[in-house]
């Protein structure tokens, strides 16, 4: 897939499978909900971000190694496969503000189904209850790397 390719279905896409180094050496992989924000400083993006819970184990392995792959997939028949694998330098994200920020867009993004548009605005209980996990929490922000994509789709019924 092309640049442009992969952004529609990253935006389209909704659980990612974050891969981290865990303490034995051996790939720790968690799904995450995330969403798609412009990256900063004229860096490359658009960028993904998510949530965790700061104790998480995804989080330990993360202050230890800042390093994460990411993939995203869709198809259910050999033929339909498609997907993205991104190798990403993650950032941590500790400012409560920053944290809600991001747990506030993702509620708005997974309150509708796929395809719909978000709310612009929670309503005011589900923004409390973000607002209270947030200090619990950090934002992962995924720095793009390496990109690798995959759409099987276009192979035209030959493999």
């Amino acid at each position: 897939m092309d640049e442009r390719e992969v952004d529609a279905f990253l935006a389209h896409a909704r659980t990612a499978t974050c891969a981290t180094i865990g303490p034995r050496g051996w790939p720790h992989l968690a799904p995450l909900w995330y969403v798609l924000r412009a990256a900063g400083g004229g860096e490359p993006g658009p960028r993904i971000w998510a949530w965790t819970y700061a104790k998480s184990q995804k989080v330990v392995n993360l202050e230890r190694d800042p390093r994460a792959t990411i993939q995203v997939e869709d198809g259910e028949r050999y033929e339909e496969l498609r997907g993205v694998v991104l190798d990403c330098d993650v950032r941590l994200h500790r400012d409560t503000e920053v944290v809600a920020d991001v747990g506030g867009e993702l509620m708005r993004r997974y309150s509708v189904a796929p395809g719909e548009e978000p709310p612009l605005d929670l309503a005011p209980e589900a923004q409390a209850a973000v607002d209270a996990q947030a200090s619990k929490r950090v934002a992962l922000e995924f720095v793009e790397r390496r990109r690798t994509s995959w759409d099987h789709r276009r192979l035209g019924g030959s493999y």
